[in-house]
Protein backbone atom coordinates (compact mmCIF):
# COMPACT_ATOMS: atom_id res chain seq x y z
CA UNK A 1 0.00 0.00 0.00
CA UNK A 2 2.95 2.35 0.55
CA UNK A 3 3.13 3.27 -3.15
CA UNK A 4 -0.30 4.85 -2.81
CA UNK A 5 1.23 7.65 -0.77
CA UNK A 6 3.93 8.53 -3.27
CA UNK A 7 3.53 11.69 -5.40
CA UNK A 8 2.43 11.22 -9.00
CA UNK A 9 2.24 13.48 -12.06
CA UNK A 10 -1.24 13.79 -13.54
CA UNK A 11 -1.54 16.15 -16.47
CA UNK A 12 0.20 19.37 -15.51
CA UNK A 13 0.03 18.67 -11.76
CA UNK A 14 2.02 16.73 -9.20
CA UNK A 15 -0.41 15.10 -6.78
CA UNK A 16 0.62 14.33 -3.21
CA UNK A 17 -0.70 10.75 -3.33
CA UNK A 18 -2.26 8.24 -5.74
CA UNK A 19 -5.74 8.29 -4.27
CA UNK A 20 -8.73 9.80 -6.04
CA UNK A 21 -12.17 10.73 -4.80
CA UNK A 22 -14.59 9.36 -7.39
CA UNK A 23 -17.42 11.62 -8.59
CA UNK A 24 -20.63 11.14 -6.58
CA UNK A 25 -23.99 12.82 -7.11
CA UNK A 26 -25.20 14.46 -3.90
CA UNK A 27 -28.26 16.45 -5.13
CA UNK A 28 -27.59 19.43 -2.89
CA UNK A 29 -27.21 22.16 -5.49
CA UNK A 30 -29.60 25.08 -5.75
CA UNK A 31 -32.54 24.79 -8.12
CA UNK A 32 -30.74 26.83 -10.79
CA UNK A 33 -27.70 24.53 -10.68
CA UNK A 34 -25.46 26.76 -8.57
CA UNK A 35 -23.48 24.65 -6.05
CA UNK A 36 -25.16 24.56 -2.65
CA UNK A 37 -23.99 26.34 0.49
CA UNK A 38 -22.26 23.30 1.94
CA UNK A 39 -20.32 22.31 -1.19
CA UNK A 40 -17.18 24.31 -0.40
CA UNK A 41 -16.93 22.76 3.07
CA UNK A 42 -17.70 19.25 1.77
CA UNK A 43 -14.90 19.26 -0.80
CA UNK A 44 -12.39 21.16 1.36
CA UNK A 45 -12.83 18.57 4.12
CA UNK A 46 -11.51 15.91 1.72
CA UNK A 47 -8.60 17.89 0.26
CA UNK A 48 -5.92 15.55 1.66
CA UNK A 49 -6.72 13.07 -1.09
CA UNK A 50 -4.53 13.37 -4.20
CA UNK A 51 -7.33 14.35 -6.58
CA UNK A 52 -11.03 14.99 -6.13
CA UNK A 53 -13.43 14.61 -9.03
CA UNK A 54 -16.52 16.65 -8.33
CA UNK A 55 -20.02 15.30 -8.67
CA UNK A 56 -21.56 15.04 -12.15
CA UNK A 57 -22.15 18.61 -13.37
CA UNK A 58 -24.40 19.33 -16.33
CA UNK A 59 -22.84 21.22 -19.25
CA UNK A 60 -26.18 22.65 -20.44
CA UNK A 61 -29.84 22.89 -19.53
CA UNK A 62 -30.62 19.73 -21.48
CA UNK A 63 -27.80 17.90 -19.71
CA UNK A 64 -29.65 17.73 -16.38
CA UNK A 65 -31.32 14.49 -15.42
CA UNK A 66 -31.61 14.45 -11.62
CA UNK A 67 -32.99 16.85 -9.04
CA UNK A 68 -30.69 19.54 -7.61
CA UNK A 69 -27.55 18.68 -9.54
CA UNK A 70 -25.03 21.44 -10.27
CA UNK A 71 -24.30 23.02 -13.62
CA UNK A 72 -21.29 24.79 -15.10
CA UNK A 73 -22.58 26.90 -17.98
CA UNK A 74 -23.73 30.23 -16.44
CA UNK A 75 -21.99 33.05 -14.59
CA UNK A 76 -23.83 32.06 -11.39
CA UNK A 77 -22.48 28.51 -11.72
CA UNK A 78 -18.96 29.83 -12.27
CA UNK A 79 -19.16 32.02 -9.17
CA UNK A 80 -20.49 29.13 -7.09
CA UNK A 81 -17.82 26.70 -8.22
CA UNK A 82 -15.12 29.35 -7.72
CA UNK A 83 -15.96 29.40 -4.00
CA UNK A 84 -15.63 25.61 -3.90
CA UNK A 85 -12.33 25.55 -5.78
CA UNK A 86 -10.82 28.32 -3.65
CA UNK A 87 -11.70 26.38 -0.49
CA UNK A 88 -10.09 23.23 -1.90
CA UNK A 89 -6.94 25.04 -3.04
CA UNK A 90 -6.62 26.72 0.36
CA UNK A 91 -6.28 23.20 1.82
CA UNK A 92 -3.73 22.15 -0.81
CA UNK A 93 -6.12 19.99 -2.81
CA UNK A 94 -6.82 19.53 -6.53
CA UNK A 95 -10.30 19.40 -8.08
CA UNK A 96 -11.51 18.32 -11.52
CA UNK A 97 -15.18 18.92 -12.39
CA UNK A 98 -16.97 16.01 -13.97
CA UNK A 99 -18.99 17.10 -17.02
CA UNK A 100 -22.07 14.89 -17.06
CA UNK A 101 -24.82 15.06 -19.67
CA UNK A 102 -27.54 12.67 -18.48
CA UNK A 103 -29.08 12.28 -21.95
CA UNK A 104 -32.14 10.04 -21.80
CA UNK A 105 -31.79 9.51 -18.02
CA UNK A 106 -34.01 12.50 -17.42
CA UNK A 107 -37.52 13.38 -16.36
CA UNK A 108 -39.16 16.75 -17.10
CA UNK A 109 -40.18 16.97 -13.44
CA UNK A 110 -36.51 17.26 -12.46
CA UNK A 111 -35.53 20.26 -14.57
CA UNK A 112 -36.48 23.95 -14.47
CA UNK A 113 -37.23 23.94 -18.21
CA UNK A 114 -39.49 20.85 -18.04
CA UNK A 115 -38.42 19.64 -21.49
CA UNK A 116 -38.26 16.09 -22.76
CA UNK A 117 -34.83 14.50 -22.42
CA UNK A 118 -32.54 14.24 -25.44
CA UNK A 119 -30.50 11.24 -26.55
CA UNK A 120 -28.88 9.55 -29.55
CA UNK A 121 -32.21 7.84 -30.35
CA UNK A 122 -35.79 7.99 -29.09
CA UNK A 123 -35.36 4.87 -26.93
CA UNK A 124 -36.35 4.99 -23.26
CA UNK A 125 -34.02 3.25 -20.79
CA UNK A 126 -36.83 1.23 -19.26
CA UNK A 127 -36.07 2.39 -15.74
CA UNK A 128 -37.72 4.59 -13.12
CA UNK A 129 -36.20 7.83 -11.82
CA UNK A 130 -36.65 9.66 -8.55
CA UNK A 131 -38.48 12.96 -9.01
CA UNK A 132 -40.15 15.56 -6.77
CA UNK A 133 -43.30 13.48 -7.26
CA UNK A 134 -41.61 10.23 -6.27
CA UNK A 135 -40.42 7.38 -8.49
CA UNK A 136 -41.67 7.78 -12.07
CA UNK A 137 -40.90 5.91 -15.27
CA UNK A 138 -38.47 7.74 -17.53
CA UNK A 139 -40.32 8.83 -20.68
CA UNK A 140 -38.84 8.26 -24.15
CA UNK A 141 -36.29 10.94 -25.06
CA UNK A 142 -36.20 13.03 -28.21
CA UNK A 143 -33.52 11.98 -30.70
CA UNK A 144 -30.91 14.67 -31.32
CA UNK A 145 -30.53 15.86 -34.90
CA UNK A 146 -27.05 15.62 -36.39
CA UNK A 147 -26.62 19.38 -35.96
CA UNK A 148 -27.78 19.14 -32.34
CA UNK A 149 -25.18 16.44 -31.68
CA UNK A 150 -22.52 18.82 -32.95
CA UNK A 151 -23.95 21.61 -30.80
CA UNK A 152 -23.84 19.31 -27.77
CA UNK A 153 -20.11 18.84 -28.38
CA UNK A 154 -19.79 22.62 -28.25
CA UNK A 155 -21.88 22.71 -25.06
CA UNK A 156 -19.28 20.45 -23.45
CA UNK A 157 -16.52 22.81 -24.64
CA UNK A 158 -18.33 25.83 -23.22
CA UNK A 159 -18.74 24.05 -19.88
CA UNK A 160 -15.05 23.18 -19.83
CA UNK A 161 -14.15 26.84 -20.40
CA UNK A 162 -16.48 27.81 -17.57
CA UNK A 163 -14.87 25.23 -15.26
CA UNK A 164 -11.41 26.66 -15.93
CA UNK A 165 -12.77 30.18 -15.41
CA UNK A 166 -14.04 29.01 -12.02
CA UNK A 167 -10.49 27.89 -11.18
CA UNK A 168 -10.98 24.13 -11.52
CA UNK A 169 -7.78 22.20 -12.19
CA UNK A 170 -9.43 20.36 -15.07
CA UNK A 171 -12.51 18.45 -16.21
CA UNK A 172 -13.44 14.79 -16.44
CA UNK A 173 -15.87 13.83 -19.22
CA UNK A 174 -18.48 11.42 -17.87
CA UNK A 175 -18.49 8.65 -20.48
CA UNK A 176 -19.77 5.97 -18.11
CA UNK A 177 -22.75 4.68 -16.12
CA UNK A 178 -25.41 4.88 -18.82
CA UNK A 179 -25.38 8.62 -19.49
CA UNK A 180 -25.18 10.43 -22.84
CA UNK A 181 -21.65 9.53 -23.93
CA UNK A 182 -22.18 5.84 -23.18
CA UNK A 183 -25.63 6.04 -24.80
CA UNK A 184 -23.85 6.84 -28.07
CA UNK A 185 -21.54 3.84 -27.57
CA UNK A 186 -24.26 1.22 -26.97
CA UNK A 187 -26.48 -0.28 -29.72
CA UNK A 188 -29.29 -0.58 -27.16
CA UNK A 189 -29.54 3.22 -26.99
CA UNK A 190 -28.10 4.26 -30.36
CA UNK A 191 -30.03 3.28 -33.48
CA UNK A 192 -28.80 6.25 -35.54
CA UNK A 193 -28.07 6.00 -39.27
CA UNK A 194 -25.87 9.10 -39.59
CA UNK A 195 -22.13 9.35 -38.83
CA UNK A 196 -22.81 8.90 -35.09
CA UNK A 197 -24.51 5.50 -35.39
CA UNK A 198 -24.02 2.03 -36.82
CA UNK A 199 -20.45 0.66 -36.80
CA UNK A 200 -18.45 0.93 -33.57
CA UNK A 201 -16.23 3.57 -35.15
CA UNK A 202 -19.28 5.80 -35.68
CA UNK A 203 -20.69 5.10 -32.23
CA UNK A 204 -17.34 6.14 -30.76
CA UNK A 205 -17.32 9.42 -32.70
CA UNK A 206 -19.24 11.51 -30.16
CA UNK A 207 -16.95 10.54 -27.27
CA UNK A 208 -13.86 11.23 -29.36
CA UNK A 209 -15.15 14.59 -30.59
CA UNK A 210 -16.05 15.74 -27.07
CA UNK A 211 -12.62 14.75 -25.73
CA UNK A 212 -10.74 16.21 -28.70
CA UNK A 213 -12.59 19.53 -28.72
CA UNK A 214 -12.30 20.03 -24.95
CA UNK A 215 -8.58 19.23 -25.14
CA UNK A 216 -8.19 21.92 -27.80
CA UNK A 217 -10.21 24.35 -25.70
CA UNK A 218 -8.55 24.04 -22.28
CA UNK A 219 -5.52 21.83 -22.96
CA UNK A 220 -5.20 18.06 -23.03
CA UNK A 221 -3.42 18.05 -19.66
CA UNK A 222 -6.55 19.47 -18.04
CA UNK A 223 -8.90 17.05 -19.82
CA UNK A 224 -9.80 13.52 -18.67
CA UNK A 225 -12.51 10.95 -19.36
CA UNK A 226 -14.27 8.23 -17.38
CA UNK A 227 -15.50 5.01 -19.00
CA UNK A 228 -17.30 1.91 -17.67
CA UNK A 229 -16.73 -0.91 -20.19
CA UNK A 230 -19.43 -3.53 -19.93
CA UNK A 231 -21.66 -1.59 -17.53
CA UNK A 232 -25.33 -2.43 -17.93
CA UNK A 233 -26.76 0.45 -15.93
CA UNK A 234 -29.96 2.19 -17.03
CA UNK A 235 -30.73 -0.05 -19.98
CA UNK A 236 -27.26 -0.02 -21.55
CA UNK A 237 -26.18 -3.11 -23.51
CA UNK A 238 -22.98 -2.76 -25.53
CA UNK A 239 -23.40 -6.17 -27.11
CA UNK A 240 -20.83 -8.79 -28.07
CA UNK A 241 -18.56 -6.25 -29.76
CA UNK A 242 -18.37 -4.10 -26.63
CA UNK A 243 -14.78 -5.14 -25.80
CA UNK A 244 -13.68 -4.38 -29.37
CA UNK A 245 -15.35 -0.98 -29.16
CA UNK A 246 -13.39 -0.09 -26.03
CA UNK A 247 -10.10 -1.31 -27.47
CA UNK A 248 -10.71 0.96 -30.47
CA UNK A 249 -11.95 3.91 -28.37
CA UNK A 250 -9.13 3.79 -25.82
CA UNK A 251 -6.46 3.54 -28.53
CA UNK A 252 -7.94 6.63 -30.21
CA UNK A 253 -8.24 8.54 -26.93
CA UNK A 254 -4.63 7.70 -26.11
CA UNK A 255 -3.46 9.78 -29.06
CA UNK A 256 -4.99 12.93 -27.51
CA UNK A 257 -2.54 13.04 -24.57
CA UNK A 258 -5.26 13.49 -21.93
CA UNK A 259 -4.50 13.96 -18.24
CA UNK A 260 -5.91 10.54 -17.34
CA UNK A 261 -8.35 7.79 -18.21
CA UNK A 262 -10.68 6.80 -15.34
CA UNK A 263 -12.05 3.26 -15.61
CA UNK A 264 -14.97 1.98 -13.56
CA UNK A 265 -14.17 -1.73 -13.72
CA UNK A 266 -17.10 -4.05 -14.37
CA UNK A 267 -15.33 -7.40 -14.17
CA UNK A 268 -13.71 -8.14 -17.53
CA UNK A 269 -10.10 -8.57 -16.42
CA UNK A 270 -8.81 -9.43 -19.91
CA UNK A 271 -10.30 -6.23 -21.30
CA UNK A 272 -8.84 -4.24 -18.41
CA UNK A 273 -5.36 -5.58 -19.20
CA UNK A 274 -5.86 -4.67 -22.87
CA UNK A 275 -6.94 -1.16 -21.90
CA UNK A 276 -3.76 -0.83 -19.84
CA UNK A 277 -1.76 -1.80 -22.95
CA UNK A 278 -3.60 0.57 -25.27
CA UNK A 279 -3.54 3.48 -22.82
CA UNK A 280 -0.01 4.85 -22.47
CA UNK A 281 -0.97 7.69 -20.13
CA UNK A 282 -2.15 7.88 -16.53
CA UNK A 283 -4.81 5.31 -15.60
CA UNK A 284 -7.17 5.73 -12.65
CA UNK A 285 -9.00 2.55 -11.66
CA UNK A 286 -12.20 2.22 -9.67
CA UNK A 287 -13.26 -1.23 -8.46
CA UNK A 288 -16.71 -0.96 -6.85
CA UNK A 289 -16.85 -2.87 -3.58
CA UNK A 290 -13.08 -3.34 -3.31
CA UNK A 291 -12.24 -4.97 0.08
CA UNK A 292 -10.11 -2.84 2.36
CA UNK A 293 -7.28 -5.36 2.35
CA UNK A 294 -6.98 -4.88 -1.43
CA UNK A 295 -6.61 -1.11 -1.29
CA UNK A 296 -3.42 -0.27 -3.18
CA UNK A 297 -3.17 -3.64 -4.93
CA UNK A 298 -3.74 -2.36 -8.48
CA UNK A 299 -1.18 0.42 -8.06
CA UNK A 300 1.32 -2.04 -6.56
CA UNK A 301 0.87 -4.40 -9.54
CA UNK A 302 1.20 -1.58 -12.07
CA UNK A 303 -2.31 -2.17 -13.41
CA UNK A 304 -3.24 1.39 -12.42
CA UNK A 305 -1.39 4.58 -11.58
CA UNK A 306 -4.06 5.76 -9.14
CA UNK A 307 -7.08 4.20 -7.44
CA UNK A 308 -10.39 5.95 -6.95
CA UNK A 309 -12.87 5.48 -4.12
CA UNK A 310 -16.39 6.76 -3.69
CA UNK A 311 -18.46 5.96 -0.60
CA UNK A 312 -15.39 5.47 1.59
CA UNK A 313 -14.27 9.03 0.88
CA UNK A 314 -17.82 10.31 1.22
CA UNK A 315 -18.00 8.84 4.73
CA UNK A 316 -14.38 9.57 5.72
CA UNK A 317 -13.20 13.11 5.02
CA UNK A 318 -9.83 11.98 6.41
CA UNK A 319 -9.70 8.85 4.25
CA UNK A 320 -5.96 9.22 3.59
CA UNK A 321 -5.13 9.66 7.26
CA UNK A 322 -7.23 6.62 8.23
CA UNK A 323 -5.42 4.46 5.67
CA UNK A 324 -2.03 5.61 6.94
CA UNK A 325 -3.02 4.92 10.54
CA UNK A 326 -4.80 1.65 9.69
CA UNK A 327 -7.74 3.14 11.55
CA UNK A 328 -11.37 2.00 11.29
CA UNK A 329 -13.57 3.70 8.73
CA UNK A 330 -16.95 5.40 9.16
CA UNK A 331 -19.78 3.59 7.40
CA UNK A 332 -21.58 5.55 4.69
CA UNK A 333 -25.22 6.44 5.43
CA UNK A 334 -27.16 5.55 2.29
CA UNK A 335 -30.28 7.39 3.48
CA UNK A 336 -28.41 10.72 3.27
CA UNK A 337 -26.59 10.23 -0.04
CA UNK A 338 -28.94 12.50 -1.97
CA UNK A 339 -30.44 15.82 -0.95
CA UNK A 340 -30.80 17.33 2.49
CA UNK A 341 -28.39 19.42 4.50
CA UNK A 342 -25.26 18.82 6.56
CA UNK A 343 -26.31 15.39 7.85
CA UNK A 344 -24.45 12.74 5.91
CA UNK A 345 -22.65 15.47 3.97
CA UNK A 346 -20.31 17.55 6.11
CA UNK A 347 -20.86 15.99 9.54
CA UNK A 348 -18.95 12.70 9.22
CA UNK A 349 -16.48 12.53 12.16
CA UNK A 350 -12.71 12.67 11.69
CA UNK A 351 -10.06 10.88 13.69
CA UNK A 352 -9.27 12.76 16.87
CA UNK A 353 -5.74 13.50 15.69
CA UNK A 354 -6.64 14.57 12.13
Amino acid sequence: MSKLFEPVCVGCYTLKNRLVMAPMTRSRAQYDGTPGEGAAEYYAQRASIGLMVAEGTQPSEDGQGYLYTPGIYTQAHIAGWRRVVEAVHAKGGRLFLQLMHAGRVCHPENTPHRRQGVAPSAIAPGAPLFTAKGMLDIPPPRALTTQEVRQTVQDFCHAARCAVEAGADGVEIHGANGYLVQQFLAPSSNARTDEYGGPLENRSRFALEVASEIAKEIGAQRTAIRLSPGATLLGIDEGAEGPALYRYLVAKLDKLGLAYLHIMHCGNEALLRDIRKHWKGTLVLNRPGRPREEVGADVAKGLADLESYGQRVLANPDFVERLLANAPMNEAQASTFFGGGAQGYTDYPRLASS
